[in-house]
């Protein structure tokens, strides 16, 4: 089982009207939901954690989890509206405009944590920044973390950061706790400045974290150990967007590793080279799929 703690929120999607005019189409999206989704998808048993709204946009939130097959339970329902995020496409690569006060994901609090029976937990995405909900996941994880496999992608959204210095500190934190973690190479870059990008990844690598994927776009993805490193390259892909392709990769990893019996602390420490690139590989084909449709719509395992 793997619980998916993050953010769940509207995206409101660039479209235009039968009249001509532009307009916005409501999608039920959110970095670490677009993970569950996709892990669901992929057939892996998943739940989510996530302070959501009891409004009709909550609905449709938990509507898209169930028919994913993603188990909503662990997330309480709040009397607050759900996140809104505004996206504008330049050159098919996404911007946001982020709404977000007051919401159902910022009313996450430490009486609503669930009783954790999964064994690996996947964090990320705006949900850790600031307070409030970002120190419920950030204790979580660390808490869990010492008996359960933990990934962090934090997909870093540097205009939705307020207090840059307090959230750096929280990913530094986070990152040294991690068993995985997923950086695209910007997220990299942003972290630890200009530099060679392998040997940034193999610097983020210790005795507690044991993976690390950094993600280059229609490169492709290398995955680092202490043994060495894996590249896959990414599949070609007519694209549409990039909105859910680094989450639908996330799924693909943690499905391929669940798959190999891999998400246990022993198991990665003795991860090889074969169901690592089994991994990447389930990463990359199902984000280029993701790509070349509208908006995050992860395949299913069949589609694959």
């Amino acid at each position: 089982m793997i619980l998916c703690c993050g953010e769940a929120l509207i995206d409101m999607l660039p479209r235009q009207s039968t009249m001509g005019e532009e307009a916005f189409a409501p999608h039920a999206g959110g970095a670490v939901f677009n993970t569950a989704v996709a892990l669901g998808r992929l057939e892996a048993q998943t739940q989510f954690f996530c302070g959501m709204s009891s409004d009709f946009l909550g609905d449709l939130l938990r509507d898209r989890l169930a028919e994913s097959g993603v188990d909503a339970g662990p997330s309480p329902r709040l009397d607050a509206p759900c996140t809104l995020a505004f996206v504008r496409l330049v050159a098919g690569q996404a911007t946001y405009a982020f709404y977000d006060e007051n919401s159902a994901l910022r009313s996450l609090r430490p009486e609503h944590l669930p009783d954790v029976t999964a064994n690996a937990l996947f964090f990320g995405g705006i949900s850790l920044v600031g307070n409030g909900c970002g120190q419920v996941y950030e204790d979580l994880m660390l808490a869990q973390g010492e008996t359960r496999v933990t990934m962090l992608d934090p997909n870093i959204r540097p205009g939705f950061i307020r207090d840059e210095a307090a959230y750096r500190a929280r990913i530094e934190r986070m990152l040294r706790a991690a068993d995985i973690v997923k950086l695209s190479d910007e997220d990299l870059v942003w972290l630890r400045g200009a530099g060679d990008l392998a040997t940034q990844a193999r610097g983020l690598l210790s005795e507690r974290t044991r993976l690390v994927c950094i993600t280059e776009g229609a490169r492709g993805v290398t995955g680092h150990t202490a043994t060495g490193a894996v590249f896959v390259p990414a599949p070609q892909a007519q694209v549409v967007d990039t909105v859910g392709a680094g989450d639908t990769f996330n799924a693909g990893l943690l499905a391929a590793l669940d798959d190999a019996g891999a998400l246990t602390k022993p198991a990665l420490t003795a991860l090889d080279e074969t169901p690592l690139r089994a991994a990447l590989t389930l990463g990359a084909q199902a984000a280029a799929v993701t790509v070349a449709r509208a908006g995050a719509n992860p395949p299913t395992r069949a589609e694959l």
